[in-house]
């Protein structure tokens, strides 16, 4: 399990900052109807995010760091994986996610982003010039995988993703798929995450700098899955470098 459906991102909100938000349902490539929610910035600086959550798929959570997102500058879009088998309608706390999260495909996963990076880079999503993923546990994985799949991706950030299979199809993961990434990488992975040995981490690391991936996957020793969480407050040290690090990646792979 990633997040609880009740966490929030251990990122404050800035005060005085003004952005507008609004739920969404965009259209993927195979005409599947998937629900969005987009948060800009009152003063953009070009770029753009793409949140993708962890298996529960679209809840507060997601949302809320799209909101901070903006807040720094940086329109933004989290979205749901689910619209091929649950709908676009908000769902609460007794939501199943696991039989829906067994049928996703990491190549719709693909054209679900790609459908929110043309959205931000669209002028109603504010015409962003450079367009970076980011994401968690099984959204994490796929962040990673978007360096391979979205043409022109400025970046892909991953909190504790598998190097290794997607286990919802079992599709070549981030390790797998190094050799055909083009965006630089950046990683946060729990040094006490028993779910992903450091053996795989550094085999990760190993791909990407034998493909000549620009890249960085930083190990926090004695922090879990799932650390980056207002409600883990003894990893807020290791939270807030995190997230000063995205700002500083996104900052340096702006157009």
């Amino acid at each position: 399990m990633c997040h609880d459906i009740d966490a929030h991102p251990p990122v404050r909100p800035i005060a005085g900052a003004a952005v507008d938000s609004e739920d969404l349902v965009l259209t993927s490539a195979d005409g599947t109807r998937f629900a969005a929610f987009a948060a800009r910035a009152a003063r953009p600086g070009g770029a753009g995010m793409v949140v993708l959550p962890d298996v529960r798929g679209l809840f507060p959570f997601y949302e809320e760091l799209a909101l901070r997102f903006a807040e720094n500058g940086i329109h933004s879009v989290a979205f749901d994986y689910f619209g091929r088998t649950g709908g676009v309608a908000k769902r609460g706390a007794d939501f199943e996610f696991m039989p829906h999260v067994r049928q996703t495909k990491a190549e719709l996963i693909a054209d679900d982003v790609r459908a929110c990076v043309d959205y931000l880079r669209s002028p109603e999503g504010g015409a962003c010039t450079s367009v970076f993923t980011v994401g968690f546990c099984f959204g994490g994985s796929n962040s990673w995988l978007q360096s391979a799949n979205v043409a022109g991706l400025a970046g892909a950030i991953g909190f504790y993703g598998r190097p290794g299979p997607s286990f919802a199809d079992g599709s070549p993961g981030p390790t797998a798929r190094a050799g055909e990434m083009k965006a630089p990488i950046l990683g946060f992975m729990g040094g006490a995450d028993q779910g992903i040995p450091e053996t795989e981490v550094q085999g990760y690391r190993d791909a990407l700098a034998a493909a000549g991936v620009p890249n960085e996957v930083i190990t926090y020793e004695g922090a879990p899955h799932s650390f980056f969480d207002r409600m883990q407050t003894q990893y807020q040290e290791q939270s807030d470098d995190a997230w000063r690090r995205i700002l500083a990646f996104v900052a340096a792979n702006s157009a």
